[in-house]
């Protein structure tokens, strides 16, 4: 790994995870109570003993430079660091990232002041845990210009990704962006047969590649007016390049829209959820906070994922993420609900506090219901509120809130009056 750089990177501006994106990067979002999305790549990282990072953006970026900053400080006696790397205007261009591919283009004089062979693109909002030093060993047994990993889907998902086509020696030969249902016939794939009898013959892109540095440089200076590589460079180097698949048959969710984000945060309160956060070989890191132990007084709690320095009174709490400092005050509902937590508790005298924009006391206030709802940072939820969306409304905005793909969105820093119903 020594000889390779990873590239991760942050995507555009979010659209379809606002109102999550409004003030962060998509990188920058809470996962889980206490991550960030991009802690998934990054752990991913350091996890296959890879640590020369940079992360590419362009939107929003503050609150991800913070945390980065705050969370991956590498020692002075080796060469890691995870470096943010923001779209700037240059002699050579003054335009923002205009794509995946024109993101590294445009990095690319940064990036190529590191001595490397290979560079590894990772996406900043992917669930998934890979050893990418098992991807780098199946690029060089294949002699590899480019690999893609790969992840079985069954025809009903195969519409959603773009579609590879390999052959017996994994070698890809065709690419199908997002095919129709009705046109899937001949674009399957040899699988293994546990895989076929259920179905998933269909390899969907995971948007993870390894690329040779030459290679990289080569296809990207070849098209400079190709700016995406799910639909533009790699399409172009099939059948000029050898561009392999690496299959992997475990957990991997795309967390691209306000829906999936909150079925994975749900998920993951389950008993036995498809990912793992609890796995010692793979574990996901982030900032080292320091906070209290989580208190629960008289309270009901199942299927819940709570953070540190939370504290929960006499409440009924169910299939529930609680973020980091979420203070819920008594005689409240939660189910299927995610709290982002809050910077700051609620409290402490907002003038003695640290210098964080918000409400005095954010929080659940007494004798609040919610449900299938996602309740962003800092946000202060008052007493007898009912947030349900009970109307059953698709899409929809109010004072602090919106409501996505059905789930009740309340804004960060938004304040809920007492007795609100949504």
């Amino acid at each position: 790994m020594d000889n390779m750089l990873a590239v991760i990177l942050g995507g555009g501006a979010g659209t379809r995870l606002f109102p999550l994106t409004t003030d962060r990067a998509k990188p920058a979002v809470p996962l889980a109570g206490k991550y960030r999305l991009v802690d998934v790549p990054i752990s991913n990282c350091i996890n296959s003993g890879l640590d020369r990072i940079f992360v590419l953006t362009q939107y929003n970026s503050a609150s991800l430079n913070n945390h980065i900053a705050r969370s991956y400080v590498f020692d002075r006696f080796r060469d890691g660091f995870v470096t943010i790397l923001a779209a700037e205007q240059t002699s050579v261009s003054e335009m923002w990232y205009q794509g995946t591919a024109d993101a590294v283009r445009q990095s690319m004089p940064h990036i190529r002041s590191y001595p490397h062979e290979r560079v590894i693109i990772l996406s900043g909002d992917q669930l998934y845990s890979m050893d990418y030093r098992m991807m780098l060993a199946h690029h060089e047994r294949l002699g590899a210009d480019i690999t893609i990993a790969v992840t079985p889907v069954v025809a009903a998902d195969a519409p959603g990704f773009g579609i590879l086509k390999t052959d017996d020696e994994h070698r890809i030969t065709d690419f199908y962006e997002k095919p129709k249902r009705a046109e899937l016939a001949g674009k399957e794939s040899p699988v293994a047969a546990e895989l076929e009898a259920t179905g998933r013959i269909y390899l969907a892109s995971m948007g993870i590649y390894i690329f040779q540095q030459d290679v990289l440089e080569e296809v990207l200076n070849a098209h400079p007016d190709q700016n995406d590589f799910g639909k533009h460079i790699i399409p172009g180097a099939i059948g000029e390049r050898n561009v392999v698949s690496y299959p992997f048959a475990g957990y991997w969710n795309d967390i691209g829209t306000v829906r999936s984000f909150f079925d994975t945060n749900i998920m993951l309160t389950q008993p036995y959820p498809d990912f793992n956060l609890y796995d010692q070989k793979m574990p996901l890191y982030t900032n080292a906070r320091m906070l209290p132990p989580a208190k629960v007084t008289n309270s009901r709690i199942e299927h819940a994922i709570i953070g540190e320095g939370s504290i929960i009174v006499e409440s009924e709490i169910t299939d529930t993420v609680i973020g980091i400092r979420t203070f819920i005050d008594e005689g409240t509902r939660l189910h299927r609900t995610v709290l982002l937590g809050s910077d700051y508790y609620a409290w402490e005298d907002p003038e003695a506090r640290s210098p964080f924009m918000g409400p005095a006391r954010p929080g659940i206030g007494k004798g609040t219901r919610i449900e299938c709802a996602i309740i962003d940072r800092n946000a202060s939820i008052g007493a007898n509120c009912v947030i349900a969306n009970k109307e059953g409304v698709n899409e929809g905005e109010g004072p602090g809130f919106y409501i996505r793909d059905g789930i009740v969105v309340v804004v960060k820093n938004a304040e809920i009056p007492d007795g609100t119903i949504i």
